[in-house]
């Protein structure tokens, strides 16, 4: 049997079919996931720099604006950054939500999502802002350099530049690191450099729907594609331009496939049956716990790749993530005015 036939043997062909939005969710999410699939678009040529900054600028104002119309949908809840650092060579926003404790000197570490290319400057900081409205707590958010100017690793360091700042101002028991797709993989990238570079583990990690394995090698990427809603194509090729030539399965680069067997806090992971990252969750959560780490695991029904926010399913997770973090990071004392 040649390699061809062999491939023609192993696959299965799906006849064309209607696939309907589930009866069993709230109407809010039967409204969201009714709606118009997110365009695909045309990637550049991985050596076409310019054209790839064209690509980068012309997402985030579109991102911008969506963030902007969220924003002014609820503008007593969402906060505005209250002070800029400076962290290696990245900006780091800080962010008090009014929701937030006083008394409460826990920090979320949030690390933004977009691809590994998008989410820069305006954009991490409102994204970072509805993060820190809807968890309840102080928030930096990162504002790490991406390609096609700064690839890998200018992103991770970045990443670990800011835990370490944030170290200097509080215990490990009192960060969560949190990321969402592009972000939730260098959430988990950093906790892994951290450790390897001799610093303490955060109290928990929140890893949501993550970009873990750049080589997509997960069954979801072929079967949710032309269902997920919000994430409509691979992101292959940005992943291979913030590579930049380092192997994908490097485990700072995917963290899939990293040592897990020390070092790596207690996490949550969450997911929907329809999002194109469902295997990499799921593949990640096998690999944390196989190497006996805590891991959290949520597949929320029908849900697509970033979740239907503002839905009665999506503050449902909202509020599993902050059960998760009230059990394993815990304030100590009241916050220093540097930390915000």
């Amino acid at each position: 049997m040649t390699l061809s036939e062999a491939s023609a043997h192993s696959a299965i062909t799906v006849p064309e079919r209607v696939i309907p939005v589930p009866s069993s969710l709230s109407p809010e999410a039967q409204a969201a996931l009714s709606r118009a699939a997110v365009p695909a678009f045309a990637y550049p040529p991985l050596d076409d720099a310019a054209a790839w900054r064209q690509l980068v600028s012309a997402a985030n104002e579109g991102l911008l604006a969506q963030l902007e119309m969220l924003a002014g949908a609820s503008p007593d809840s969402v906060p505005s950054p209250t002070d800029t650092i400076r962290a290696g060579n990245a900006d780091v926003f800080v962010i008090t939500p009014p929701n937030a404790d006083r008394e409460d000197s826990r920090i979320l570490l949030e690390v933004h999502g977009g691809g590994l290319i998008v989410g820069a400057g305006k954009c991490c900081a409102a994204m970072g802002a509805f993060t820190a409205a809807r968890l309840g707590l102080r928030t930096w958010a990162v504002d790490y350099r991406m390609p096609p100017d700064h690839p890998y690793p200018a992103g991770v360091d970045d990443c670990l530049a800011a835990y370490r700042a944030l170290l200097e101002l509080r215990s490990p028991g009192e960060i969560i690191v949190s990321g969402i797709s592009a972000g939730a993989n260098l959430a988990a990238a950093l906790i892994l450099r951290a450790r390897d570079e001799g610093l303490p583990a955060p109290a928990c990690a929140i890893l949501l729907t993550p970009q873990a394995d750049l080589t997509e090698s997960g069954d979801s990427f072929v079967t949710n594609l032309g269902i997920d809603i919000n994430l409509t194509q691979s992101l292959k090729p940005a992943g291979l331009l913030y590579a930049a030539g380092t192997d994908l399965r490097d485990p700072y680069v995917s963290p899939l496939f990293a040592d897990f067997t020390r070092g790596f806090p207690p996490a949550l992971l969450a997911t929907g049956t329809r999002d194109l990252l469902l295997s990499s969750t799921v593949q990640l959560h096998q690999a944390l716990r196989a190497a006996g780490r805590e891991a959290d695991l949520h597949v929320l029904e029908a849900m697509p790749h970033g979740f239907l926010p503002g839905t009665p399913e999506d503050q449902h997770l909202v509020g599993q993530i902050r059960d998760f973090i009230d059990m394993h990071a815990t304030a100590k004392a009241p916050p220093s005015p540097a930390a915000g």
